[in-house]
């Protein structure tokens, strides 16, 4: 534990950014559900109320979203990639997503009257797997490109979807500047990605509203537990398009008393954090190979449509190094007795880590006091990802690698 959290207030003169907060509009996530409730494999993510650990940290309520069900996929991502994909094959037909069903979307009848499409993406693995996922059952031709450094289990499940993927020699960002180039000189090829550029917005305007899902859920299942506002939400940030997501649907929620927002990176990727400090409204961006296990996380240039939501709502950003991660998958994957054991990877478990440090070490007192973390704070968190890559989670939770 030789790397210290570290952490930073947002300072920023705030406003309203009305163009982005319409994404995230509640009509517009049920507008999502709605398309992902016509899957046969959709089924509600429990909402897990871990209540020993909350009275272990002196919590009121400490309650983490499982995303390992998730379509039988072990992440969220499914829900971002076939509602974009599902919008875009629905603009191809003139039609409103709305007006089509998933067992419409992927028959012969309507792949007759689509051209051939080949999408591509970049990916750490469980983005491109949920792409791959889609693109099968739309029974398009799909090209999936990995950073260096990716795991060669999270590659093959790519690969058994029915998609051509290879890992690159280049960084995240990188990749996909390599991705877009190789797109662009195939005939109807799709780029399906979560950040944005300028020509480039309708597809990761799509992805966040599908990742809505994944909060409405967890919105309606904390009334059913009589929670009727969570006090504190910590959201874990790559490119910023799920943390945005998140972080829209409850801000246009409460939007006279909105919860208190923390957006958590590896910090070998903390764009946000180092956003945030410069404290010009300006984003920066991290480069070089951002070697941490939080391979999900690990994005270096934030989106700036989610930029601007974050920014404008979320009050703390905290840079976490591989241990923090590392803790908070040993406790999920440990509970204390009367707790629902969460198996959560690496880039699932870093908010719960996080909480825990705050509220269990004496060096992170000023940032408890700071987000007034007590007896009566309801925390909402979301485990992202399940064990996505097996052979690290044993290493990390069985034999206590970092």
């Amino acid at each position: 534990m030789n790397e210290k959290i570290k952490w930073a207030k947002n300072k920023l003169t705030r406003s309203y950014p009305e163009k982005e907060m319409k994404i995230m509009e509640l009509k517009e996530v049920l507008k999502a559900r709605r398309f992902h409730k016509t899957f046969s494999e959709y089924a509600e993510t429990p909402l897990v109320d871990l209540k020993s650990l909350a009275k272990r940290l002196s919590i009121s309520n400490i309650c983490i979203k499982d995303e390992s069900f998730r379509f039988n996929l072990n992440s969220f991502k499914a829900l971002g990639a076939s509602y974009a994909m599902g919008n875009y094959i629905s603009n191809l037909l003139n039609k409103d997503i709305d007006e089509l069903d998933y067992e419409t979307i992927t028959s012969d009848e309507v792949r007759k009257k689509l051209p051939d499409i080949t999408f591509f993406a970049t990916t750490d693995g469980n983005h491109g797997r949920a792409v791959a996922w889609t693109a099968n059952r739309l029974k398009q031709k799909m090209i999936v490109h990995m950073p260096k450094g990716a795991s060669l289990t999270r590659l093959n499940n790519i690969r058994k979807e029915g998609a051509e993927a290879n890992i690159l020699d280049l960084n995240y960002d990188d990749a996909i500047r390599y991705t877009i180039k190789e797109a662009e000189k195939v005939p109807n090829g799709v780029i399906v990605q979560d950040t944005s550029w300028e020509g480039y917005e309708d597809i990761p305007n799509w992805i966040m509203q599908g990742y809505g899902t994944t909060a409405l859920e967890a919105y309606e299942q904390l009334k059913k537990i009589d929670i009727e506002r969570p006090t504190h939400i910590f959201l874990q940030a790559g490119v910023g398009c799920f943390a945005a997501a998140a972080q829209g649907f409850f801000a246009n929620l409460y939007k006279d008393d909105p919860p208190t927002v923390v957006i958590v990176e590896s910090n070998k990727a903390d764009c946000y954090y180092k956003s945030i400090i410069a404290n010009d409204g300006e984003y920066r961006t991290v480069g070089g190979d951002m070697d941490t296990i939080m391979v999900g996380l690990a994005c270096g240039e934030p989106n700036p449509t989610t930029w601007n939501i974050i920014k404008n709502n979320s009050e703390f950003y905290v840079s976490c190094p591989d241990w923090v991660t590392a803790r908070g998958m040993r406790i999920l994957g440990n509970p204390l007795n009367g707790d629902t054991r969460v198996i959560s990877g690496e880039s699932g478990a870093v908010t719960l880590g996080l909480l825990t440090c705050i509220m269990e070490f004496d060096e992170y007192e000023d940032l408890k006091n700071e987000l007034k973390l007590d007896e009566n704070s309801k925390v909402l968190l979301f485990s992202t990802e399940g064990d996505t890559f097996p052979d690290r989670y044993r290493s990390i939770v069985w034999d206590c690698e970092y």
